[in-house]
């Protein structure tokens, strides 16, 4: 190549070439002033993103107006219909004509006066930006007015409602207060509208929203439900609950319950911070927030970040808490005009505030861990006396698979054990008294394994919101699960003893359920379970990144060698060139799927990013990727999408099973059979996998299989065995 190349030499070495002038050179484009529609629809797209933001800055309003009762109806998740409802001071009349013009206000005269702004809303865009993309129609009435009056508004200016009409306000009824009715958000932005997914994840949205100010606002009423709806999920506070009562109303009485006041006053930083946090005994699987800075709902990642760090050593691994918190700040402090949405603020001091309400929250929680909460058990000899173990209610399904949603279910109560007697014949390994030593430790590790542990699996947890299934092949695939359940197999499941490993060879485990001993293939176990997890979190998966991405198309060879070896003499018969290519092809077709659905990452270079990450602490048998990957091409059926979610979902769960290692050497007899055995070291690198996954195998797998597996018919043939039987065992030595 370098031959062809042809260098000039005509002109010295430093000197600059000149361009070819007889190139025509384009007209230089005009800097033109936009149209003030198009100004004012990318101001309301910066300012309303969505329903929700546009109810946000309805509320404020309204709470600013002097409310003491918001009614919110919803239609659509709210891209039908939005509607709040108060009781306030209302709008006069002569102010209806510039109500939804930009930068009209009430609560601002200059510049200097967002330096000690105390309402919600002070920019005068919330009406504006709605009005230009909306149908808006606005009824109020103050007091001293004889009738309300109905104003319709399009682009920030008076309406008529209908052709031919006069835009000019119109007398009607109506109480007191103002009515704003927001239909058809976004008709005008149609790339805007078909971005949101579901109304049902909007509404969802609109419920936490309502939720937040229902807490923090004391003294006012809130309620917010579906239009013609009212049996689905709704907000309802009265204005004279406590903030107490509306946490209990709004998050349930588990958090309620566990609830500790919070008073922090520092003059130096001029600060004040009330609020409710969770005491030690509260444990959920992810972290709620309720932060008010000058009583404006914020999100401040910093101050999520420290508190969580806070209530690491007192919650448990995994735990997280609940926290309320109303911040007041010198409003000189605060910048509250750095985001559109006013959905953060800046202050200064940030970090030296953060840490005085963390000393605050720490101190709280050492007062309280006394009052930390265990159910015990009585070891007193007598018969008489009754005591509980806590199980698991029989017969019972995951709630995932119950309900389909993979939400969190913290906050659910505890189920209701009765008290029975002691009987002897019934007694189990499980007791506290005859429990093995081993099962109190922590698996024993070296400095070098944990940070072994720690370069291969590190973690990045996103802020990515779960999505809810509503396919409807998936909600049948679900059913199946359900309607295969065995109740029995599923208590002895959710209520077993890991005893040990039995067979590595055969993947064959002991368990002990009430006082039976089983003997569990635990290959079919996983694969049951891992099928299970792929329904339950569908679409919501962790992902397992590689970097740099791996290339298909060697994976794909790796796996049609293994597959040409084990062939033998058929391995002729088939052209494994052309299955290599033909299932590359397929899978880069199918990249779309499997990124939305399976957390799989495929670029159209034919390169692979990215698999799904069914259990934390867990990884697959990587070199198992090449033949689970060559398997996705004849094994899935791509033609018909429960049949395809279903196949995937196996192959992954098939991935996923533990991987057999070869047996360990034992020490062997010289062939004379003369002196001590000779011991064969195994290969450390196989060693080392061994532990590992003996270790995740007692440690990771079956604690989550006990926790949400559904033990299905399909199980006892051949995965589930009684090899022993107390009660059985009992009537045998009575004979004797």
């Amino acid at each position: 190549m370098a031959e062809n190349m042809e260098v000039s030499q005509s002109s010295p070495r430093g000197t600059k070439r000149k361009g070819d002038d007889s190139l025509p050179l384009p007209a230089p484009r005009r800097i033109k002033a936009l149209a003030q529609d198009v100004v004012n629809k990318i101001a309301a797209g910066e300012i309303i993103v969505a329903p929700v933001h546009a109810l946000k800055e309805l509320i404020e309003n309204a709470v600013d107006a002097g409310s003491t009762a918001l009614e919110v109806l919803v239609k659509d998740g709210g891209l039908k219909l939005l509607q709040i409802t108060d009781n306030g001071h209302g709008i006069d009349k002569e102010d209806l004509p510039i109500l939804c013009e930009r930068f009209t206000t009430s609560k601002l005269k200059a510049f200097e006066d967002l330096t000690s702004i105390g309402t919600y809303g002070f920019r005068g865009e919330a009406l504006a930006s709605i009005s230009h993309i909306a149908h808006l129609r606005v009824t109020t009435r103050t007091k001293e007015s004889s009738c309300a009056w109905e104003a319709h508004f399009a682009d920030g200016k008076l309406t008529s409602p209908k052709p031919g009409q006069s835009a000019e306000p119109k007398p009607k009824a109506g109480r007191q207060g103002t009515v704003i009715c927001v239909e058809d958000l976004f008709y005008n932005v149609p790339s805007r509208r078909r971005a949101f997914r579901s109304a049902s994840e909007e509404y969802a949205k609109i419920l936490d929203l309502v939720g937040r100010y229902a807490v923090h606002c004391v003294g006012v009423a809130f309620s917010c439900k579906k239009m013609n709806d009212n049996t689905g999920s709704s907000v309802t506070v009265p204005a004279g609950a406590s903030v107490k009562d509306r946490i209990r109303q709004i998050h349930g009485g588990t958090a309620a319950n566990e609830l500790v006041a919070l008073n922090v006053k520092d003059d130096r930083w001029g600060i004040k911070c009330d609020g409710w946090v969770s005491n030690a005994n509260y444990s959920a699987k992810r972290t709620q927030m309720l932060l008010f800075i000058n009583h404006r709902s914020v999100e401040s990642p910093p101050i999520k970040k420290s508190v969580e760090q806070t209530y690491a050593t007192f919650l448990p691994k995994g735990g997280h808490p609940f926290f309320y918190l109303s911040l007041e700040i010198e409003p000189q402090r605060v910048d509250v005009n750095v985001h559109p949405t006013k959905r953060e603020v800046h202050f200064l001091n940030e970090d030296e505030i953060i840490a005085v309400i963390c000393d605050e929250i720490r101190n709280s929680l050492s007062k309280v861990d006394t009052s930390r909460s265990f159910m015990t058990q009585s070891l007193l000899s007598n018969p008489k006396v009754a005591f509980a173990t806590p199980m698991k209610p029989t017969s019972t399904i995951p709630a995932t698979l119950a309900t389909g949603d993979a939400s969190d279910r913290s906050g659910s109560r505890a189920p209701q054990t009765v008290p029975k007697k002691r009987n002897e014949s019934s007694l189990v390994r499980t007791d506290a008294s005859a429990r093995k030593i081993t099962s109190m430790l922590q698996p024993q590790r070296s400095v070098e394994e944990m940070e072994n542990d720690e370069d291969e699996m590190e973690y990045e947890f996103t802020e990515k919101e779960p999505i809810a299934c509503r396919l409807t092949s998936i909600k049948d695939l679900r059913a199946e699960v359900r309607d295969a359940m065995h109740n029995e197999l599923t208590d002895i499941i959710s209520t077993h003893t890991f005893v040990g490993i039995v067979d590595e060879q055969k993947r064959i485990a002991a368990i002990q359920g009430g006082v039976k001993l089983f003997l569990v293939d635990y290959g079919m176990l996983c694969n049951e379970y891992f099928y299970q997890v792929g329904l339950t979190d569908f679409a919501n998966y962790g992902t397992i990144r590689f970097n740099p991405p791996l290339p298909l198309n060697d994976l794909l060879k790796v796996a049609a060698d293994q597959e040409k070896s084990n062939a033998g003499d058929a391995a002729d018969e088939v052209d494994w060139d052309e299955v290599v290519e033909a299932v590359r092809e397929q899978l880069i077709g199918k990249a779309a799927l499997l990124r939305e659905y399976f957390s799989m990452e495929i670029t159209p270079e034919g390169e692979l990013c990215s698999i799904p990450l069914l259990m934390k602490d867990y990884m697959p048998c990587m070199a198992k990727l090449p033949q689970f990957l060559l398997r996705l091409g004849p094994h899935v059926n791509w033609n018909e999408e429960q049949a395809c979610f279903q196949t995937l979902l196996r192959e992954i769960a098939s991935f996923y099973v533990p991987e057999c290692l070869p047996l360990p050497p034992s020490a062997q007899a010289d062939d004379s059979g003369k002196g001590k055995g000779k011991v064969v070291e195994e290969d450390p690198e196989i060693a080392a996998r061994r532990k590992k996954l003996l270790r995740a195998i007692e440690y990771v797998i079956f604690p989550a299989c006990k926790a949400r597996l559904v033990g299905t018919r399909g199980l006892l043939k051949g995965g589930v065995m009684e090899v022993a039987n107390l009660k059985g065992l009992y009537r045998v030595f009575e004979r004797c």
